[in-house]
């Protein structure tokens, strides 16, 4: 049976995302990888973070990588230069992830220089979302299929978590974003951020079994 893998959000936690692949009963060429966005800032390793997905999107050819709020924030930050969104970008670790491409100054993160070529390119290439059978994955809970551009930042960043998924009846939004100490499971949504940027541990899904798995 075809398999899908869920990987909730990584923060700049390269070690862990390297012990939770390996530990993962996925195959390259049946098998579906989704990684559900904020791969970088608060953790020390975002760089290398980048270059591994970029592996990954090489090897197989269903991996799905969907958009953050920690990646759209930078996005938007590049395209309008707008002051309160560095300041939010600051506090959200952004200079841990200059850290980690060989100290690059703040100001760079206004032309987005610090990127090599094919780290830009991944960044605009990030999905909103993604459907597979009954299954709807999201960054955040409250994020649909159909989020307008103009809404789109304030979605990805809402902790809120919606009263009653508006899919059709059966599907499961699959989410990160919001940080619990375990997954949560309920009978239309699984939410497997669970805090690895935090101290806590990196999680992935497989579905349908609904199987988890953790690095720390």
């Amino acid at each position: 049976m075809e398999k899908l893998f869920a990987i909730g959000d990584i923060h700049g936690c390269y070690l862990q995302l390297v012990k939770l692949m390996e530990r993962l009963a996925f195959d390259a060429r049946h098998d579906t990888l989704v990684f559900l966005g904020d791969y970088i800032n608060r953790g020390p390793q975002s760089r290398q973070v980048i270059d591994f997905l970029l592996q990954v999107k090489s090897t197989c050819p269903r991996s799905v990588f969907l958009m953050g709020n920690h990646e759209h924030l930078l996005l938007s930050y590049a395209a309008t230069g707008d002051v309160e969104i560095l300041h939010n970008l600051r506090g959200m670790g952004a200079e841990e992830t200059l850290k980690s491409y060989d100290h690059a100054p703040v100001r760079s993160l206004l032309d987005l220089s610090f990127l090599p070529p094919a780290h830009l390119e991944f960044f605009r290439s990030l999905q909103v979302s993604f459907r597979w059978g009954p299954y709807l994955f999201v960054h955040a809970d409250e994020a649909e299929e159909n989020s307008s551009e103009a809404h789109l930042g304030e979605v990805l960043a809402s902790r809120r978590l919606v009263k009653e998924c508006q899919l059709l009846e059966g599907c499961v939004r699959v989410f990160g974003h919001s940080p619990l100490e375990t997954p949560l499971v309920a009978p239309d949504r699984i939410g497997i951020d669970t805090g690895a940027a935090h101290g806590n541990l990196l999680t992935a899904v497989e579905l349908p079994a609904l199987r988890f798995y953790h690095a720390g």
